[in-house]
């Protein structure tokens, strides 16, 4: 089973919009499963104060109830996720560009959303 590690705007737009590809992501890559750096799930926790965005964080702790998490730990996602990838390697989910930049600099793979389809870059 391949892991994908995932930030928190990745979470966020997984579990709050319709994914069109999501069933033939095992096609391309094999079986996956998503898990939740320590780091973003406390990021997600701080975010709840945040009126704006309180109906999707809630909704994106609800969704990854049943995801896995990891102890990723930090103070910074982005920079946990950096120093991960440098150690360890990996696919990370993002839609930040520039962690996107970063990640594949250090050897890392990246999943990602296009037209509210996932797609993989390497």
């Amino acid at each position: 089973m391949v892991e994908i590690i995932c930030d928190t705007n990745f979470l966020i737009h997984l579990a709050t919009t319709r994914i069109k590809n999501i069933e033939k992501i095992d096609v391309e890559i094999g079986p996956v499963s998503f898990v939740v750096p320590k780091v973003v799930e406390d990021e997600l926790l701080n975010l709840k104060s945040n009126i704006k965005k309180k109906y999707d964080i809630l909704a994106t702790l609800n969704y990854i109830k049943k995801f896995k998490i990891i102890p990723i730990q930090g103070k910074f996602a982005d920079i946990e996720l950096i120093n991960y990838v440098k150690n360890h390697g990996g696919i990370i989910g993002t839609m930040d560009k520039e962690l996107k930049k970063e990640i594949k600099k250090n050897g890392g793979s990246i999943i990602s959303f296009s037209n509210d389809k996932i797609v993989f870059e390497s």
